[in-house]
């Protein structure tokens, strides 16, 4: 069984969309579902047959996020030092051709939001800063072509 690292925080994400799911959408869309049974003719009852498929998603997320909970590593970055780039770092880049700055943290795959600054491990990025250093240049292929960045500092907080 594979271990997923994650932040606490995104445990804790996690962690409360299952409850939601089994609290809250679960018991509505049984209630949905019932509701429709009540109109009658079920091969022709589109309520049905959407809360039905609704119900399947809602049972689908449920099996996905136990088992991802179970596999969970919880990495508590607070307790992590040292300046090579490792999961939980926070990372500031230096584009070397605008020299325009950005801050990454970098996380499991399931908190990435590149939006708030949210880097997934697995993303080729973080791949190819993990080990490195403040100083240290990296390569990586994007869809606009080969870009290269310096690492301007690597923290953990």
């Amino acid at each position: 069984m594979q271990k997923i690292p994650m932040t606490a925080t995104g445990y804790q994400r996690l962690e409360a969309e299952l409850k939601n799911l089994k609290t809250v959408e679960r018991p509505a869309v049984i209630r949905a579902i019932s509701e429709a049974r009540e109109h009658g003719d079920l091969s022709e009852n589109a309520e049905y047959h959407a809360a039905k498929e609704r119900q399947g998603w809602i049972e689908s997320r449920i099996l996905e996020l136990e088992d991802k909970l179970r596999r969970a590593e919880v990495i508590d970055v607070s307790k992590l030092s040292g300046d090579k780039v490792k999961f939980g770092a926070t990372v500031v880049l230096a584009d070397e051709d605008s020299g325009e700055e950005s801050t990454y943290q970098i996380v499991g795959a399931d908190e990435a939001d590149i939006k708030s600054g949210l880097l997934s491990i697995t993303a080729p990025l973080a791949r190819a800063l993990v080990g490195k250093a403040e100083g240290d240049t990296v390569e990586v292929t994007t869809p606009g072509g080969a870009k290269a960045y310096e690492i301007v500092s690597v923290e953990y907080k």
